[in-house]
């Protein structure tokens, strides 16, 4: 949902003259002594391995919960056509027993409606979740990384939120090596934790 949002970002576009396509080590200063940089938004969501991990769990959930409402949607509509025939077809015993049934499908209509929110909740708390764990990620890592760089900007590109940056402030390669990097070592580091326990 939120997170196949993001993934789905338009791409950038990367087309830009050739005296512009500098590495991102020459990205320097601008002629009022700014240090500025970037990194493109949609490259950084495909290519990061918590992303790309993350959006994959976020769309199996999804996918989960979508697959249960519609089983357990269809064995409400299932229920509620039966009624309907038997009660056409004098199939009850007694007033009771037709009352009894109706107030069951309304009873399983609820149920389903409270599993819809309760489902809808939780998959709004995990991509919430996913985007603290990657801001809260590339804010950590940006302030390492920019230790040594100095930039005095580092912009996010993505959409039309900048309709021209030179390529030599493009850092994004750098931001998505560096992340994956730091994001394996972590990986390393739990499954020791793991290990150990």
């Amino acid at each position: 949902m939120m997170a196949a949002a993001v993934v789905a970002l338009a791409s950038c576009n990367n087309a830009s003259p050739k005296m512009d396509e500098q590495p991102a080590a020459a990205a320097g200063e601008n002629n009022d002594g700014i240090k500025i940089a970037y990194v493109e938004v949609d490259s950084l969501m495909t290519q990061y391995e918590f992303c790309k991990e993350f959006t994959l769990i976020l769309q199996k959930k999804s996918t989960n919960a979508r697959n249960t409402l519609n089983s357990k949607g269809q064995a409400l509509q299932n229920a509620a056509a039966n009624f309907q025939q038997k009660l056409q077809n004098n199939g009850f015993t007694s007033r009771e027993q037709a009352e009894s049934q109706q107030a069951a499908i309304q009873r399983q209509q609820q149920s389903l409606q409270e599993l819809q929110v309760r489902l809808e909740n939780e998959l709004a708390n995990e991509t919430q979740k996913y985007n603290e764990g990657l801001r809260d990620s590339l804010q950590h890592f940006l302030a390492a990384y920019n230790k040594d760089k100095k930039f005095d900007l580092i912009l996010t590109k993505q959409g039309d939120n900048i309709l021209y940056a030179a390529k030599r402030f493009d850092i994004t390669n750098d931001i998505i090596n560096g992340l994956n990097k730091r994001y394996k070592s972590t990986l390393k580091t739990e499954a020791k934790k793991e290990e150990k326990k």
